[in-house]
């Protein structure tokens, strides 16, 4: 039998801070664009029960990871569930088991704060938010780790939820945060632009944009889902976390190229090869970036990987038994 370390969602709570999960993103990025392998996410969509259930897989040699992310959403519980499995790359050896919900935000805000470090004006000092959701505070908390804002503009379409989310950050944050009432007066003059909604119609044109902004949009996992519109794409520099993700599901790059304003060779890199250094991020002040983010299993082995880590130095978590399939087929 093998001995497989389980972790709950809140042991896994607190156990690291926004910026040791950039840290541990960041290595994860610079594992794949060096000699990983990651495949877009698989979704299996039910229509009655309305849900979903979604994995996706990354192999990282260099961190000594892989594994990878399944979870259901919607059904009849209306709600979500993550299992992440971890092995080692080694050995092949499950190491453990993951409950990945509370860890969900922590590790895609990181992916985004990466972004904006290897993309953005290091001089960057003004960030707009559009939302107010879980996701939005796991950008903002990444982010602000990767930049000094001076000043956080949030809108989100309900009064009081941008209100409130302003008020929690204002408090939590060096820099002044206000809420605004529409995503134009938030991205005025911005340096750093994110987006996490669940919108089908873009949050954010192209016209309210200033030179030299970064975007980070990471609520277009979906053919239907579409923050940015088709002249934001084609006007940017564009970098998905996967390339082949950005042709299966990227509703913004989906819409700009069927409208013809930008082909397949608009991909400018992968997250992972800039990360790597083998393409270049940003190349003059006002040249406007675009990171594309839909989720990957990269950013979550690597985000678990450490974690696991974490967990095993200070004796957490509860031993469970694996059969191995030699044992398991031939009853030995």
């Amino acid at each position: 039998m093998t001995d497989v370390l389980f972790l709950q969602s809140d042991e896994l709570s607190g156990l690291a801070t926004p910026a040791e999960y950039v840290s541990a993103v960041r290595s994860g990025y610079e594992s794949y664009g060096n000699d990983g392998s990651a495949e877009p996410r698989t979704k299996l969509a039910s229509e009655e029960p309305p849900g979903m259930c979604t994995g996706y897989l990354a192999m990282l040699p260099e961190l000594g990871a892989m594994g990878g992310y399944t979870y259901a959403a919607g059904f009849g519980d209306e709600d979500a569930h993550f299992a992440l499995p971890l092995f080692d790359a080694d050995t092949g050896r499950m190491l453990a088991l993951l409950d990945g919900a509370s860890m969900n935000p922590f590790k895609t805000g990181a992916t985004g704060a990466l972004a904006v470090d290897v993309l953005a004006r290091n001089d960057a000092t003004t960030c707009a938010v559009i939302g107010s959701g879980a996701q939005a505070r796991g950008q903002l908390r990444a982010t602000a780790t990767v930049r000094d804002f001076e000043a956080v503009r949030v809108f989100s379409p309900t009064a009081t939820s941008r209100t409130a989310f302003a008020e929690e950050f204002d408090d939590r944050l060096a820099a002044d945060v206000t809420p605004e009432s529409s995503a134009a007066a938030a991205v005025e003059d911005a340096d750093v632009v994110i987006t996490a909604t669940t919108a089908t119609d873009p949050v954010v044109r192209n016209a309210d944009l200033p030179d030299g902004v970064h975007v980070t949009a990471m609520g277009q996992y979906d053919r239907g889902k579409r923050e940015l519109d088709a002249e934001t794409i084609a006007r940017a520099t564009y970098v998905p976390d996967l390339r082949a993700r950005a042709f299966q599901d990227a509703g913004s790059f989906l819409a700009a190229r069927d409208a013809g304003l930008v082909d397949d060779d608009h991909v400018h890199a992968e997250l992972g090869e800039i990360v790597a250094g083998h393409r270049p991020g940003r190349t003059a002040a006002d040249e406007v970036t675009v990171f594309d983010s839909g989720g990957t299993g990269i950013e979550t082995v690597a985000a678990a990987w450490m974690l696991y880590e974490r967990a095993k130095e200070r004796g957490m978590g509860e031993s469970i038994e694996f059969a191995p399939a030699s044992e398991a087929l031939t009853g030995e």
